[in-house]
């Protein structure tokens, strides 16, 4: 397996913007990245923190079955991603395997070594050109 990661999707109102969302589920078709679990959150205008599955929503409908769906997202996580997210938004939360790195992963393991961090570097801090330098 390669490295798992979990992501919080923010959207600026209280409903998932579909053109966003088939974006996000392309690379899921592609085999980039495998859909482990996933949640849609939402922080109403008064604050109050829903969330629900992805069957409740026609355009996420049968996106986590098969045997690579786990359940892993609880509600402490549900909170947390809420905690990002300003009143009357949403959020798509994701938990992903990264197939593109599944074999370096495989080679690592067999070497006798082991995947023991990962940090992802907020887009603000990545220039457009990445030969730039680092901001």
């Amino acid at each position: 397996m390669g490295p798992v990661e979990f992501i919080v999707l923010a959207f600026p109102e209280e409903q998932l913007r579909v053109p966003a969302v088939e974006a996000v589920m392309g690379l899921r078709k592609t085999g980039v990245v495998r859909l482990i679990d996933g949640l849609v959150a939402t922080k109403t205008a008064s604050g109050e923190v829903l969330a629900a599955e992805f069957d409740e929503f026609v355009e996420l409908h049968g996106l986590l079955t098969g045997r690579d769906a786990a359940r892993l997202i609880g509600p402490e996580d549900v909170h947390e991603a809420a905690d990002l997210l300003e009143r009357g938004s949403c959020a798509l939360i994701l938990v992903v395997e990264h197939v593109w790195a599944e074999d370096a992963a495989v080679a690592v393991r067999a070497a006798g070594g082991r995947i023991v961090g990962s940090v992802r570097i907020p887009p603000d801090r990545v220039p457009a050109d990445p030969r730039a330098g680092v901001a």
